[in-house]
């Protein structure tokens, strides 16, 4: 079967601005940590342990879709296999999160990273892609991602989490050259693995620009988005692409003209804001406040099929307008679900 060849192709349709008797829906973050089918996996293996076992990575990514029955399908993996593949330690510290104990923080540092060759350091992502299409039977689209280059560079310099990565920006501020150097370093190799993940048998892929919020928007031109624009336009042809950045409201219009399918949009931006931002012309994604399915399920149905009025149904995609988070309770994510495919009827 041909990548066209999807049954439920609805998410792929979007994509492409066609017009479809409701929208398709998919949650970011739907494979893992609130699931307890995933928890039971998690007791057994360490974080990167279940990244890089391809039957692991492949089950956890249709646990969400054997629940629920999305649209979409994301490929169970995290941003941070990059730096790992270009010669950063990346540890993910139980109750910590991830930790890089040697962070980038001068030019010699830079020098030290290297575009690795993805089809042999990122060979087990492709293996679970694999798995995973013979899992889904060609039912549902996969999705492929990667974080943004700046995004991956804020946990290289900074070495963790951080409300702030101040430690990111200042690098960004004080040493632009060697800042730039490794951005396009992790842009080359971004590109590349993203086309492999294609070529293994994604069906679209997502730039996740978590920390673009982060910077100001004259910032976000300079150190985000013209890296976030060689991945697009490295891409487009051989998938669709869809630009997240969280935070990155103002950049919108700029986002719009970028040749990507899809722009995601998080919570702080109104639907109408979002369509008037971008012109009207583009698909949008999102935006539920992922805290907003601690409501009680009846409302959530109501809160969602507001949502798809506002958006309108054609060129829209429903998701969070972030990832989902670890403590929501099944049924209220089934509410979420359910509300997309009930909608119309």
């Amino acid at each position: 079967m041909t990548k066209d060849m999807i049954k439920n192709d609805l998410f792929l349709r979007a994509l492409k601005g066609e017009t479809v008797e409701r929208p398709p829906v998919w949650m970011m973050r739907q494979a893992g940590r609130y699931l307890p089918e995933f928890m039971e996996i998690k007791a057994k293996y360490d974080f990167f342990t279940r990244c890089q076992t391809p039957e692991l990575a492949s089950e956890i990514t249709v646990q969400p879709i054997r629940r629920y029955g999305m649209d979409a399908a994301i490929l169970f993996c995290d941003i941070l296999v990059i730096p790992q593949a270009m010669n950063i330690e990346v540890q993910m510290k139980p109750n910590f999160g991830p930790y890089l104990p040697n962070p980038v923080r001068s030019q010699k540092d830079v020098d030290n990273v290297i575009v690795p060759d993805v089809k042999e350091s990122l060979n087990y992502v492709y293996k679970a892609i694999k798995a995973t299409k013979e899992k889904l039977n060609d039912e549902i689209p996969l999705i492929g991602f990667a974080g943004s280059p700046w995004t991956i560079l804020c946990y290289c310099v900074q070495g963790q989490g951080s409300k702030n990565f101040d430690k990111a920006k200042e690098f960004c501020f004080t040493n632009p050259i060697a800042a730039h150097q490794l951005l396009q370093k992790i842009t080359d190799t971004t590109i590349a693995y993203l086309k492999e993940k294609v070529k293994a048998g994604c069906n679209a892929v997502q730039v996740f620009d978590s920390w673009g919020g982060m910077l100001s928007p004259v910032d976000y031109q300079e150190f985000s988005w013209q890296y976030i624009q060689q991945i697009i336009d490295a891409l487009k042809d051989d998938a669709p692409v869809i630009a997240f950045g969280k935070g990155c409201w103002f950049a919108l219009g700029e986002m719009a003209k970028s040749g990507a399918s899809a722009l995601g949009v998080d919570w702080t931006c109104s639907a109408r804001n979002a369509r008037y931002l971008t012109g009207g012309n583009i698909t949008l994604q999102g935006n539920f406040d992922p805290t907003r399915l601690f409501s009680p399920p009846a409302e959530i149905k109501k809160m969602v099929h507001q949502m798809i009025n506002e958006f309108g149904k054609d060129k829209y995609i429903v998701n969070l307008g972030h990832g989902i988070l670890p403590n929501i309770p099944l049924d209220n994510a089934k509410a979420f679900i359910d509300a997309v495919k009930e909608y119309g009827n």
